[in-house]
């Protein structure tokens, strides 16, 4: 999905830089717009670039992508200079599993080099339906004709399967049954312990793991922060160190609380989530059936499979929504997902593990619509049953396949 948004705007800008989770195809997509390829987590390719990486970079046939950058971060500031004496479009990609600020503060790109979020798969790529208006695109109008019923919709079985498939290319095209458990698992045994320490962290891997397991237990929720490391089993020191090495490896996102000065007594909590519902499953070694048997992480990691097909979308949709999520803080009104678009128009979404919503699931959004007014452009139930049906003013029952049908 990733691909035509990035063929454009290395159309018109001089250096991109694609960051991720490890293992999502960053590198794959940039290789097709590049000319010259640099290794940088091969020693004998990254030396010349640690000794001189304004005479190494100056050498390459453009354009170059730098793949793995972080293994020499000096490359940054060489960019920069590149792109200062010649700002022609089209000159460097660079792309890497780590976040950049975390060594690029005293080489600031800002204005040079133009971030791009790539995260996994969606369904709608697995299936070939990327053209065409998105999900959020299709909702604003409210109509129950932008959602046909679905020819051959998954049930509730089908659902936990496609979620803890997850998005990473190569466990879910390639592999299937006990060699992709073995893929992702081996994904969580190297994030808590390769990947860790690839960013220079002395971070204990055993503790790092219990508190990885804590957030997948807890993913999609708005639990205390004392509730998850209390779970782990660490301080809350430890715990806000932990949870920012996540943030910056792309596979731990907070989703902020929506604010409104309409309703004034909402939580300002984030959500937390995993980005990608399959790896829920491997860190805990759960397969379907455990999962269909624990009504409480059913919820949540169907919850997070939704959000990992909204959040790309939301990047890359002409209306530029902003996910957030909304509870207040008596927890009597709590909604799942609400995208913001400009000009402070809000489509609200609730995910349901179940087959037949009725109103009643959706008196949250009926809530919200009745408080913030023409504002409330649409809502959704999204739910695991086969057909789309009006259940509200402005208010729809939607298949969670709707995302991608």
């Amino acid at each position: 999905m990733v691909d035509d948004p990035l063929k454009d705007l290395f159309a018109q800008l001089p250096a991109l830089l694609v960051v991720g989770p490890r293992a999502v195809g960053k590198t794959t997509s940039a290789r097709r717009l590049a000319r010259t390829v640099v290794s940088l987590d091969v020693p004998a390719e990254a030396a010349a670039f640690r000794f001189d990486a304004d005479a190494a970079l100056a050498a390459m046939r453009e354009p170059v992508l730098l793949d793995e950058w972080q293994e020499v971060p000096e490359l940054i500031g060489a960019v920069r200079r590149a792109v200062d004496n010649d700002s022609r479009p089209g000159r460097f990609l660079l792309t890497g599993s780590v976040r950049a600020r975390r060594w690029a503060d005293a080489w600031s790109g800002i204005g040079r080099i133009t971030n791009v979020r790539m995260y996994g798969l969606t369904m709608r790529e697995i299936v070939g339906r990327s053209d065409g208006p998105s999900f959020l695109e299709r909702l604003a109008g409210a109509a129950l004709g932008a959602f046909p019923a679905p020819t051959d919709p998954p049930d509730l079985l089908r659902y936990i399967e496609l979620a803890l498939g997850g998005g990473f290319p190569e466990p879910v095209l390639h592999l299937t049954g006990r060699p992709r458990q073995a893929w992702l698992e081996t994904y969580v045994d190297q994030l808590v312990t390769r990947d860790a320490q690839a960013l220079g962290e002395t971070r204990d891997p055993v503790l790092l793991r219990r508190y990885f397991e804590a957030l997948c237990v807890n993913t999609a929720g708005v639990a205390a922060e004392k509730t998850v490391y209390d779970a782990a089993g660490i301080n809350r020191m430890t715990a806000g160190a932990y949870e920012r090495l996540l943030t910056d490896l792309f596979v731990f996102e907070a989703v902020p609380a929506w604010s409104s000065n309409r309703l004034l007594r909402l939580t300002h909590a984030a959500k937390r989530y995993l980005v990608d519902s399959s790896l829920v499953a491997a860190a805990l070694r759960l397969d379907e059936q455990a999962v269909l048997r624990q009504g409480d992480l059913l919820g949540r990691v169907i919850d997070t499979f939704v959000a990992s097909q909204l959040r790309p979308e939301a990047k890359l949709s002409r209306l530029r929504p902003r996910l957030y999520h909304l509870r207040d803080r008596e927890g009597r009104h709590e909604i799942d997902l609400l995208a913001e678009l400009g000009g402070g128009d809000v489509i609200a979404l609730e995910v349901k593990a179940s087959a037949a919503p009725n109103r009643s699931d959706a008196r949250h959004l009926a809530w919200l619509r009745e408080r913030i007014g023409p504002r409330f452009l649409a809502g959704a139930v999204l739910h695991t049953g086969p057909r789309p049906f009006v259940l509200d003013e402005r208010i729809l029952a939607l298949p969670i396949c709707s995302i991608w049908g």
